[in-house]
């Protein structure tokens, strides 16, 4: 079972993504970029990261193109191997070849979905995920300093 982190700032967006991704795991639901980076640094700290993020771009406080750079920032802190990083899909209503290019080329994401989102496609992209996923711990790297879990507005955003 995968651990999945929906941001969203629409409710009815969360719980539509959370019942539809049920069956592939753990749904946590966050409905901004801040309290999101809290979520997502946490899990790293509680050794059990999130296998799947699925990260709308317009948000109250800290947008999902600050929010997924960030992330990447937390990984490299916590030393992730890339084979292990979180999956984040962006998603957005607004079908901007700008803000695909900052999502998949600038800020490192694995998928960029335009809403309303098609459930077939998300599924293709998280079966393909489940096919190539290796069985083994994920939390073998050695601890950070303890800087990497703060997360106070300027801690990770620099």
């Amino acid at each position: 079972m995968m651990k999945i982190l929906i941001v969203d700032d629409n409710e009815n967006s969360q719980m539509l993504l959370a019942k539809y991704l049920k069956n592939y795991g753990e749904c946590i639901c966050e409905d901004d970029g801040k309290k999101a980076l809290g979520t997502f640094a946490e899990a790293h700290y509680d050794k059990a990261p999130f296998d799947l993020v699925l990260l709308d771009i317009m948000m109250p406080n800290i947008d999902g193109q600050k929010a997924l750079k960030i992330m990447r920032k937390i990984e490299r802190k916590w030393q992730v191997k890339p084979e292990y990083a979180a999956k984040i899909i962006m998603a957005t209503s607004v079908n901007s070849v700008d803000e695909m290019s900052k999502s998949l080329i600038d800020g490192d994401a694995n998928e960029y979905l335009v809403k309303p989102i098609n459930f077939d496609e998300l599924s293709n992209f998280i079966d393909g995920l489940l096919d190539k996923r290796i069985d083994v711990q994920r939390c073998d790297a050695t601890e950070p300093n303890e800087n990497a879990y703060l997360l106070s507005n300027s801690a990770l955003i620099e």
